[in-house]
């Protein structure tokens, strides 16, 4: 419990808005419910939320330490009140969480708490099943990204042990991923690889497709088929062989056909006239496990394979497809 004395700064407020003000960390609506549980003391008596302070106010709090913090990057977690997560799979080492369009997967300079890890750390912490303020806590972390505005299954691991083994089944292969996406006009053939080297520019935040070796260029391969073909629109299936930025967006409109949607790589005339503004039409819908070496603790993974139930533009464009594919 924590004790506050109103100075004449701070006569006048409301007690919600105080307590905001005086503890950011606290989600709002965790406030309201801790002023309603009689948990937010106004002169030792339970208070509404509504009610105005006045000088020499003696507030006792019985709010868990942590929420007196001061915001950081570290500890934004404590300001997600309900995580919102579509979680596909959940063991004590790993979660495999379906993230929506639109979400950026780390904090960055623009957005802090609204991102999957922050709502991945307020789950965990939530459930009591991890915590940063227990001494050399390991943070969940990812083991894979998708674009802010890519949809799709982003594997988080729970301890160092499940990290350092799947980023290693990611370097060597023995994790498959798929995706789907809905290109610009047809693919010839419809079925083949898609091989470069991939050049990223720091500044644009974009990058580049070389035929041939370039310096600081890297390789991409991406493996294609095309499932459907509609109103010169396809819905095709790629699979990453490696996993570079942006890399099925950068392949196919260097094959010229960019994905439908994509403002970064596309045809911005095309994306108005079909009604696809809102981000590229790219979904990470499968992830495999095939593991053909020794997994340790992520063993019960093997020979698994998760898909996503729903990918809204598969349910636009080509209704008559089942992603299950």
């Amino acid at each position: 419990m924590r004790e506050f004395t109103i100075a004449p700064n701070d006569a006048g407020q409301r007690l919600d808005r105080w307590l905001s003000k005086t503890l950011p960390l606290l989600p709002a609506a965790l406030a309201q419910k801790y002023i309603r549980l009689g948990r937010v003391k106004v002169n030792g008596k339970k208070s509404k939320r509504d009610v105005r302070l006045v000088r020499g106010d003696l507030l006792q709090l019985y709010i868990n330490d942590e929420f007196f913090d001061r915001p950081t990057p570290e500890n934004a977690f404590l300001s997600v009140y309900k995580p919102q997560l579509n979680i596909l799979y959940e063991d004590e080492n790993l979660l495999l969480v379906d993230k929506r369009p639109g979400m950026v997967v780390h904090p960055d300079e623009q957005e802090r708490v609204n991102t999957l890890l922050t709502h991945i750390h307020a789950y965990l912490y939530q459930k009591k099943e991890w915590s940063p303020y227990q001494e050399g806590s390991f943070a969940p972390a990812l083991c894979n990204r998708i674009d802010r505005n890519t949809g799709g299954i982003v594997i988080a691991a729970k301890n160092a042990e499940a990290l350092r083994i799947m980023n290693q089944k990611i370097r060597d292969r023995e994790v498959e991923k798929s995706y789907l996406c809905i290109i610009l006009g047809t693919m010839d053939p419809p079925q083949g690889k898609l091989a470069g080297f991939l050049l990223k520019d720091e500044v644009k935040k974009q990058v580049s497709v070389h035929k041939r070796p370039i310096e600081g260029g890297r390789t991409a391969v991406t493996l294609y088929r095309t499932l459907a073909k509609a109103k010169g629109l396809s819905l095709m299936e790629c699979r990453l062989v490696t996993g570079r930025t942006h890399q099925i967006r950068a392949q196919f409109a260097a094959a010229g056909h960019p994905l439908l949607g994509d403002g970064k790589y596309g045809r911005e005339r095309e994306n108005r006239q079909r009604g696809r503004t809102s981000g590229q039409a790219l979904y990470a819908y499968k992830l495999s496990f095939p593991f053909p070496t020794e997994a340790g603790i992520l063993e019960p993974l093997r020979g698994r394979e998760w898909v996503v139930p729903a990918v809204d533009f598969v349910a636009e464009y080509f209704p008559e497809c089942s992603i299950h594919v």
